[in-house]
């Protein structure tokens, strides 16, 4: 019988009791999640029913809906109905149940205990606690029975945390917590996790509130990790209030918690806890906030930040003749050429820097890929091995199986770029789309490569870079998340790109390069067409966007900075961004123009994520007193977003910026101090500027 996820389950439980289609809203609404998680999940509803005569159907404008006999469909409501209750006949689940509640409260309990919660003799629990033993003692963990008692689990606390993370990896799903961070509306989150099983051994209202600490402080460095690092960061802080709030604490054990005081991720942990200790009503030890510093510092981000300022020469030179030492475990013969890659020496420079952290201090990982990892990349799984012995050399700690799998990822996708570096210009154009990190996207792009080679044309996108012009010049995308709202054709796929996700593949790049050619004209046409669309966009939102504010004139400049970022974004970092990028760029040269009567702030930076045009005025006309702004009385803002579109942006920000010394009309608008006349004049000239854009593409 087909294994059902959980949230497939309640998909197929709606579809069920439907008799005729519903809209994907609809069905988001009823299983409690977004429209988009839905759509995401349906892409594999098909392959779910391939044991059962139900076929599923979907058409824009009408909904979903499936069809079948009735028998069929009573045989898939029943099983999707099993599962949910504990088997206690079952010796392997009985077991996991056992642990389980041994992590729930490690008190003195009697084998009578748990006998009758599982409903077998005391013989019987006598036997699994011998049994798991062994999984337990793997974590420092000890049973010990005392006749009259009952039995008591004996072990640090530190150790005790570290089991209760393990036994979640091994068998809850920890995606719920992802999806609840994405689902924050209405509610939606809170009945994410409630549905998920992390709350069969925590409490899934303390995780949603220490989520809700956590990701509402809005920090950069806690927005850029990878998705299992995010998870992994939610479940060690969740696991440890709820010890906490049980009055189980860790010991100090000094040495290295006085030293990482001294990490700028302390002080992230510090402002982490404030928070905690604010939701929760509760004092947390000092030495929490090491094991929060440590988890951070250990986890992976989406890009690589290899931060040459806090690295000692020396420590980086060591770093570097770590990672050589490693090459040449790998493959010897190879290793000359390893080394002439950049991506790949800087790609596993970063990584290792939260490697050491995890291996010193025998932090875990969760791979979701690796059994895929190991079953397609088995040669570079086996070399990877000895790199590994090289790690365990350097830390005196073993290296798990999961870290090894990370590191097959970096020198798998080295290893296959090498075999492809002299390949010819590909006939079909298709896009790579992943956000696993960066080795998973070069590792799907190189297998690609080396597979497809002078067939295809392969070009990596972030989810992000994915715009109608990317899209008007792409055959296919071949894409490990969901994307919505595509035109072009998306292949979904395993990060790893399994047999069957090849398969299909295939079948796309024989199918679109025995398409005719492109009449070139009409290409550049189609092209053409998507850099208008572009523009047009940019300008409407500029115009949409657009913000006009007052101050008071004795307000001095860094304050206005700030007042700025405020106007500008709800997020305290990316005002941030905003404030230290607007200074940056008045250190390289003053923006004020007391010539002209007033200032001109423009500049990049991700505070922003569309281009913004922004007026600012003192209260009544009247000059700012602060000697810098020279008395002038009015300041424009300029932002233009670290994306794609750059060029476009600036070529329609620049020439906004000339209308203010060129055009005493729209300065006359201006002065006037109204919102919707300064809006409406920035219209007019916008319409100008488009109007010759278009002028000149027909020239």
């Amino acid at each position: 019988m087909m294994k059902f996820t959980p949230r497939m389950k309640q998909i197929f439980q709606v579809l069920l009791q439907e008799k005729t289609a519903i809209s994907v809203k609809s069905l988001a609404e009823k299983v409690g999640v977004s429209k988009r998680t839905v759509q995401r999940e349906l892409e594999y509803v098909s392959g779910s029913l391939k044991d059962y005569d139900i076929q599923f159907h979907s058409r824009t404008g009408v909904g979903v809906w499936l069809t079948g006999s009735e028998e069929e469909r009573e045989r898939l409501f029943a099983d999707i109905g099993q599962g949910e209750d504990y088997d206690a006949g079952n010796r392997e689940e009985r077991r996991k149940r056992l642990i389980l509640e041994i992590l729930k409260e490690k008190g003195l309990k009697k084998l009578f205990y748990y006998s009758s919660q599982f409903g077998v003799s005391e013989a019987t629990v006598s036997t699994d606690l011998e049994a798991i033993e062994e999984w337990l003692n793997k974590y420092g963990l000890f049973v010990r029975r005392k006749p009259g008692s009952g039995t008591v689990i004996e072990g640090s606390e530190e150790n005790y945390r570290k089991a209760i993370r393990a036994f979640i990896n091994e068998n809850m799903d920890t995606q719920v917590v992802r999806e609840a961070y994405e689902e924050p509306e209405n509610g939606a989150g809170y009945e994410v996790l409630k549905r998920g099983n992390i709350g069969k051994i925590l409490n899934d209202d303390i995780m949603r509130r220490v989520m809700d600490c956590i990701t509402g402080m809005g920090n950069t460095r806690v927005l850029t990790l990878t998705e299992n690092s995010y998870v992994g960061l939610i479940i060690h802080t969740s696991i440890a209030i709820n010890r906490i709030l049980k009055g189980e604490v860790i010991e100090p054990d000094g040495g290295w918690q006085e030293k990482i005081e001294e990490d700028e991720d302390y002080h992230l942990a510090c402002a982490i806890v404030r928070e905690l200790e604010e939701e929760f009503e509760i004092q947390i030890p000092k030495v929490e906030i090491s094991y929060i510093c440590l988890h951070i510092k250990g986890a992976k981000h989406e890009k690589i930040q290899w931060d040459g300022k806090t690295v000692l020469k020396a420590e980086s030179q060591e770093m570097q003749r770590l990672v050589n030492a490693m090459i040449d475990a790998f493959d010897k013969d190879s290793a000359y050429l390893l080394r002439q890659d950049d991506e790949f020496i800087q790609g596993l420079l970063a990584h290792l820097q939260p490697t050491l952290i995890r291996l010193i201090h025998r932090m875990q990982i969760q791979n979701p890929v690796l059994s895929d990892i190991k079953k397609n990349y088995a040669d570079i799984y086996e070399k990877c091995g000895h790199v590994a012995g090289v790690l365990e050399a350097y830390t005196g700690k073993k290296v798990p199986e999961e870290e090894t799998g990370f590191l097959t990822v970096h020198f798998g996708a080295a290893l296959v770029r090498l075999e492809n570096r002299n390949e010819e210009i590909r006939k079909v154009h298709v896009g790579v789309v992943c956000s696993s990190g960066i080795g998973i996207s070069r590792l799907m792009a190189s297998k690609l490569q080396k597979v497809f080679r002078d067939r295809v044309q392969l070009t990596a996108y972030g989810k992000n870079d994915v715009t109608p012009y990317v899209m008007g010049k792409t055959d296919f995308f071949v894409s490990s998340i969901p994307l919505e709202q595509m035109e072009t054709p998306v292949v979904f796929v395993n990060p790893l790109l399994n047999d069957s996700d090849m398969e299909e593949i295939r079948r796309k790049v024989y199918q679109y390069e025995r398409t005719p050619e492109k009449n070139k004209e009409a290409d550049e046409f189609s092209v053409q067409l998507e850099e208008i669309n572009l523009v047009a966009a940019q300008i409407n939102q500029v115009i949409k966007y657009m913000e006009f504010f007052k101050v008071d004139n004795r307000i001095t400049f860094e304050e206005l900075l700030i007042a700025i970022g405020e106007k500008l974004s709800p997020y305290s970092d990316r005002q941030e961004m905003i404030r230290e990028d607007i200074m940056r760029r008045e250190q390289i040269a003053s923006q004020v123009f007391a010539e002209f009567g007033f200032a001109l702030l423009h500049t990049r930076t991700k505070g922003v994520i569309r281009p913004s045009f922004s007026v600012c005025m003192t209260k009544n006309l009247e000059a700012f007193q602060d000697p810098y702004l020279k008395g002038i009385k009015v300041v424009f803002v300029m932002l233009v977003p670290e994306d794609e579109n750059l060029k476009v942006n600036n070529d329609i920000l620049g020439y906004i910026s000339s209308l203010l010394i060129e055009e005493y009309e729209f300065m006359d608008v201006v002065s006037g101090g109204r919102k919707e006349e300064i809006k409406d004049c920035l219209s007019r000239y916008l319409k100008k500027y488009f109007n010759k854009y278009l002028s000149g593409l027909s020239g």
